[in-house]
């Protein structure tokens, strides 16, 4: 049975404000709850589930101590930020953000004013997927806790490094580093020869990079095109480039 103040607290966690507060985000789902428990990044503060998936998930979790309080779906259903409820809902803790360091024969994906939560999550999922271990973002980013975020990125949450910080200081902090900017009209990707480290800059949706970011690109790069589309979505474009990147 839910009580009134855990109603109240997981909705709070909806809000930034109150994330940090309590320093806690939310998960929903058997997938992306089960693989962030099963990855053991964040710690488990607290797990609302229906009997039928306590019934599938509960031996593993026992051994763990995670406090499981079984839940009616009505119940569910009020805390759940899904529009439909699936299942299970997990409050977990922040984790500490570690100091960045550039990793040699690595790429560094680094984001200016990605705002969508939705293409936040894709773009952490592709970065996963091809084995980019590190995410630097700009202040004005989206919150990596945003649950939208945190349901786009399907778990990769947990498996890539997220750090806020102003990009122009880490590409000054890491002159060794080559900084490849994603623009339009700059030099098309099959021409561009990758060295590394490698700091992959990708800007605003609709904004595309500051004239700051661009200034202190080793090279601007181009996907070309063959139609008429002015320019790709912010997460498209990443995963081809990071694509041509890690062949």
């Amino acid at each position: 049975m839910l009580s009134k103040s855990e109603v109240k607290y997981i909705q709070s966690l909806q809000q930034k404000k109150f994330r940090d507060v309590h320093k806690a985000f939310v998960a929903e789902g058997p997938k992306v709850v089960g693989e962030l428990i099963q990855q053991k990044t964040f710690a488990v503060k607290k797990i609302f589930a229906l009997e039928e998936w306590f019934l599938s998930n509960g031996d593993s979790l026992l051994w763990r101590n995670e406090e499981v309080v079984i839940v009616k779906e009505f119940e569910l259903e009020k805390i759940s930020f899904l529009s439909t409820a699936n299942q299970v809902l997990a409050v977990f803790s922040y984790r500490e953000d570690d100091d960045f360091k550039p990793l040699a024969g690595k790429i560094t994906l680094m984001l200016e004013d990605i705002r969508d939560p939705g293409n936040f999550g894709t773009i952490i999922r592709i970065a996963d997927w091809f084995g980019v271990s590190d995410v630097v973002c700009s202040k004005n980013c989206v919150d990596m806790y945003n649950p939208k975020v945190v349901q786009s990125t399907m778990a990769s949450l947990g498996r890539v490094n997220i750090h806020y910080s102003p990009l122009e200081d880490v590409c000054r902090k890491f002159p060794e580093a080559n900084v490849y900017a994603a623009v339009l009209g700059g030099i098309p990707l099959p021409e561009v020869k990758v060295e590394f480290p490698a700091f992959l800059l990708i800007g605003n949706e609709g904004a595309g990079l500051s004239e700051t970011m661009i200034s202190m690109a080793s090279e601007k790069i181009s996907i070309p095109g063959a139609g008429g589309a002015e320019s790709l979505n912010a997460a498209v474009a990443t995963g081809i480039l990071l694509y041509s990147f890690t062949r």
